[in-house]
């Protein structure tokens, strides 16, 4: 028998096997297919009569809040004013939406702001980023609270984490700067020399780099020493 007859027959009892299969399947398919479109119908009504309603709302009182942590209004932002809700009030309220994403990111920063850095690393973890800056200053927060708290090696993974997020030139120099002087604080001058050097060989133009010459001359020098 020549391989192509043996390929059509090997081929032609798969096909008789799924045959056999649905056949023998029907019921319990037919209920998987409906539960599947059962499914999609849920997600999209809830799309379309929680979140999208959800979002408007948050958007309107999203503004008033904004503006006072623009105003480093703290507690307010935090709080709100009695008349406009603040952001813990709108991530309980609207969690769902894009808003109330976005509100976790500004209660993350305002706790941070306040020294409130439990509540600040617990806001931050729980935005999920809608862009690469908030996303690496969302890290960076973090690792702000665990050094704060005297969590020196979440900070340093966190700064690491924030400087890896993406490679821009504000944010990827910034946590860079950041990573390098916690490994001088932990005596790692080998690796804070790295990371300042990568700083003014990738990142000439940044503002890190300006007194950067002056950083890798220490960790040079306390690594002779």
């Amino acid at each position: 028998m020549s391989q192509t007859k043996e390929d059509n027959i090997d081929i032609g009892e798969k096909l008789g096997n799924a045959e056999k299969y649905v056949s023998d399947n029907k019921k319990s398919l037919s209920i998987i297919g409906g539960s599947i479109i059962a499914v999609i119908a849920i997600y999209f009504g809830y799309r379309q009569l929680i979140v999208a309603p959800q979002e408007e709302n948050a958007q309107k009182e999203m503004y008033v809040a904004e503006r006072n942590f623009s105003q480093d209004s703290i507690n307010l932002a935090i709080k709100g004013d009695g008349s406009f809700p603040g952001f813990e009030e709108i991530t309980e309220n609207y969690g769902s939406s894009q808003s109330g994403n976005l509100a976790r990111y500004y209660l993350g920063i305002s706790y941070l702001k306040k020294g409130e850095f439990e509540k600040a690393i617990e806001s931050l973890k729980a935005y999920d980023a809608e862009d690469d800056i908030t996303g690496a200053i969302a890290l960076g927060g973090i690792a702000a609270a665990h050094w704060e708290l005297g969590h020196t090696e979440e900070a340093l993974s966190f700064f690491k984490k924030a400087a890896d997020w993406d490679e821009n030139n504000f944010t990827r120099p910034l946590y860079l700067m950041k990573t390098g002087l916690v490994y001088e604080y932990n005596k790692d001058y080998k690796s804070a020399l790295a990371v300042y050097q990568e700083i003014k060989k990738d990142f000439p133009n940044s503002i890190e780099a300006r007194d950067i010459d002056k950083y890798i001359g220490h960790a040079e020098g306390s690594m002779v020493n």
